[in-house]
């Protein structure tokens, strides 16, 4: 499989793999970016993807950010018809600024396959040996 990166700046890096065998592609920044402490903010990348129809691409975290600075992701999916610019959406979990310089990597992005399944409207579900025991169910 193929995707279509469209650069929609110059100075926009491509999304890459850093390994053969990594599961996602980085994103990077296009531009420095301050996520100030304990807020959101979006980070551009400057690129546009083309991802093909019955995938999706799904944001996540980059685990060095997420360990060691505390940076995670929020709302990473980017659907098969979406043609516009990525944005990436970052969370910074600690009590301190933290910037990304331009072409810093910011997120990962993995391509999966979806099934869409039909939806049908039910005035009961089947019993299970879990029920609707949620959080903490396990004992955890």
């Amino acid at each position: 499989m193929e995707i279509k990166v469209k650069k929609l700046d110059k100075r926009a890096r491509v999304p890459q793999y850093a390994h053969d065998t990594d599961a996602g592609m980085d994103f990077f920044a296009l531009d420095e970016t301050t996520i100030p402490a304990g807020r959101s903010a979006t980070v551009p990348t400057g690129i546009a993807v083309e991802i093909p129809t019955g995938y999706v691409g799904l944001v996540w975290d980059k685990s060095g950010l997420a360990s060691k600075e505390g940076i995670t992701t929020m709302a990473g999916v980017i659907d098969s018809g979406y043609r516009g610019a990525m944005s990436l959406i970052v969370f910074n979990t600690t009590g301190e600024d933290f910037t990304f310089k331009a072409g810093e990597k910011v997120a990962q992005m993995l391509i999966q396959k979806v099934e869409h399944v039909g939806i049908i409207s039910a005035d009961t579900l089947s019993d299970t040996e879990r029920g609707n025991k949620g959080f903490g169910s396990t004992g955890k």
